[in-house]
């Protein structure tokens, strides 16, 4: 999963306040969330009532499941979780972000359309929450008649015009909004001539992004948003399978210090995580100075290196580099795909 959206965290110094929240309502969130604040208030004296406070009104300004992240008196993420993965209130370096990334799934940029003779619905999946859109083009004539004569030949031509004046309005939007979130997969459903017209205008690098579904119509969404999901899932195997295979061809970096030290020399292309990994890491204030030997942190012109958790850490320098991570259980330690 490509990080950008954890990035905003790591530029603010610590220490963070990482709370994690189960869905509730009412007088009894209010009173779960004075425990929570009781915990954090007690730990290590590192609570400040500014924090505190802006971390309670985010606290309660929902019932949904919630993932927190707050620092010097400001909660710099938020995110609605389904149900929280667990309870957790803690103070720590950096935040503790691998429950909710572990819990939010691939972030894959994608876009849904389901286009038809007259345009196409798009939702576009990427750099913030899903956005809808409507693409409308020309609108007559729609329909192909048997209407006979001499003209019918012009009519179905000029109908057939239209329909891919439409599409390649269609093309025109995905096009933007591939270059704008670097969408890595572009679903489409809909109505077969149009689909293609639409295959025909995209761009290439568009085009070669496309799965088609079988299911969808801008009035029934239900099955098209199941067929969404299980190609989703199917492309989200199939990049674990590749990162992996490429992993094992190069005989990359496994383990915390190989892959420390790649991170540092900003050559890693993807981290591949079997789940939480709360052993301890040395690690500085920059976003890559991470490693399993203090000592040899300082030689990286760390003056003090505290102690971090491993995934906390790996986190951190993943986002900070560009580098996706991705959570596999075919994996026994953490490893690397290096980009060279």
């Amino acid at each position: 999963m490509r990080l950008d959206f954890i990035r905003p965290l790591y530029e603010r110094h610590g220490p963070y306040a990482s709370v994690y929240l189960g869905a509730l309502t009412g007088p009894e969130r209010a009173s779960h969330w004075r425990g929570v604040r009781d915990q954090l208030d007690g730990q290590s004296g590192q609570a400040d009532k500014a924090t505190l406070d802006a971390l309670e009104d985010e606290a309660l300004s929902a019932a949904a499941g919630r993932a927190l992240f707050a620092t010097h008196g400001d909660v710099v993420l938020a995110e609605s979780l389904r149900e929280a993965p667990y309870e957790l209130a803690t103070w720590t370096p950096l935040p503790h972000v691998t429950p909710l990334l572990m819990r939010r799934g691939e972030n894959v940029p994608h876009i849904r359309v389901i286009v038809d003779h007259a345009g196409a619905e798009l939702t576009v999946f990427g750099g913030g929450s899903p956005r809808k859109a409507t693409v409308e083009a020309a609108s007559w004539p729609l329909q192909k008649t048997a209407q006979g004569g001499w003209s019918q030949k012009r009519y179905e031509r000029a109908v057939d015009e239209v329909w891919e004046k439409n599409a390649l309005a269609v093309a025109q939007e995905i096009d933007e909004q591939v270059r704008r979130i670097g969408a890595e997969l572009i679903l489409v459903a809909g109505e077969p001539k149009s689909r293609s017209y639409l295959l025909h205008h995209l761009g290439t690098k568009a085009a070669d992004r496309v799965t088609m579904v079988e299911h969808g119509s801008r009035d029934d969404h239900g099955q098209f948003e199941q067929d969404v999901e299980r190609a989703l899932d199917e492309w989200l195997d199939r990049r674990r399978a590749e990162l992996l295979e490429r992993h094992q061809e190069a005989a990359g970096p496994t383990g915390m210090a190989r892959v420390s030290q790649a991170l540092r020399e900003g050559r890693v292309h993807a981290v591949l995580l079997p789940g939480e990994l709360p052993g301890p890491v040395w690690i500085g204030e920059g976003g890559t100075q991470l490693a399993t030997d203090r000592g040899e942190l300082q030689r990286w012109g760390v003056d003090e290196p505290i102690q971090e958790r491993s995934d906390s850490a790996l986190a951190r320098a993943a986002a900070m580099t560009d580098a996706e991570l991705w959570f596999t259980d075919s994996v026994a330690d953490v490893a690397a795909v290096l980009r060279y």
